[in-house]
């Protein structure tokens, strides 16, 4: 489809030269600023499901290990993968490791996405039942250790494709995919969800992920996931993690 190919490219051109860092905007135009949400350019709010229509051997299920093909890996990530053992992270009490912010997007599932207040968006999946959350303006990230979702900031794009941009950092260490496919600490993230109407009516989102990681990635690693958006919360199944699905 010709528009994941206009979006990828424009989120590696946008990666390549901006820091990854929120570009704030303010409300649109004249007057007093608007708040985020009153500003929003589309409606993220309600819920979504997961399309899978790409790379299924990847999300539907947990590929063998030595299968990492379409990830830009440095020796040092295949070293990681090639060691992968999900007794192993059963055993560290890690088993949440494959459903941090950079492969979260990737699961079948389920998304809800409400205003959590006026500055910040929230994202809830029923997949391993992980929240994350975008804030707007000038929030500074509170101290504390890395965590799987990380620390997001957010801005509305309006130029062009009207869009939401994410950035994330601050992340505990996981994995890409769920064989074991690694990503560290110093990863970050800019994503971009776009709103779009198809033939049929229904309504899609669109997620195109900029994963950045000098330690495990040879080049920014670009995915896209897809969501159709529904009119209920019908399948909507919170699950615990697991280090073997």
């Amino acid at each position: 489809m010709s528009y994941r190919i206009a979006i990828g490219i424009f989120a590696l051109a946008v990666a390549a030269s901006l820091p990854l860092a929120a570009q704030g905007r303010g409300g649109r135009g004249g007057g007093a600023a608007q708040t985020p949400k009153a500003a929003a350019p589309v409606d993220l709010t309600g819920y979504w499901v997961s399309i899978v229509n790409e790379d299924w051997r990847y999300r539907m299920v947990v590929p063998p290990k030595g299968d990492y093909m379409g990830v830009p890996m440095t020796a040092a990530a295949a070293r990681v993968a090639d060691a992968w053992d999900p007794a192993k992270d059963e055993a560290s009490g890690d088993i949440c490791k494959a459903f941090g912010a950079p492969a979260i997007l990737r699961q079948p599932e389920h998304l809800r996405i409400t205003w959590q207040d006026d500055q910040t968006l929230k994202l809830e999946t029923d997949t391993v039942t992980q929240t994350r959350l975008f804030h707007f303006g000038d929030w500074k990230a509170p101290a504390g250790p890395p965590s799987l979702q990380g620390d997001s900031t957010a801005s509305w794009e309006t130029t062009g494709v009207k869009s939401l941009k994410v950035s994330t950092s601050h992340l505990k260490a996981g994995y890409l995919r769920k064989n074991g496919v690694p990503y560290s600490e110093n990863a970050t993230m800019v994503e971009y969800f776009d709103v779009l109407k198809e033939a049929d009516n229904s309504t899609m989102l669109v997620a195109t992920i900029v994963i950045t990681d000098p330690l495990y990635l040879r080049e920014p690693f670009i995915i896209t996931s897809h969501f159709r958006k529904q009119d209920s919360d019908a399948g909507w199944t919170p699950t615990p993690c697991s280090a073997r699905w």
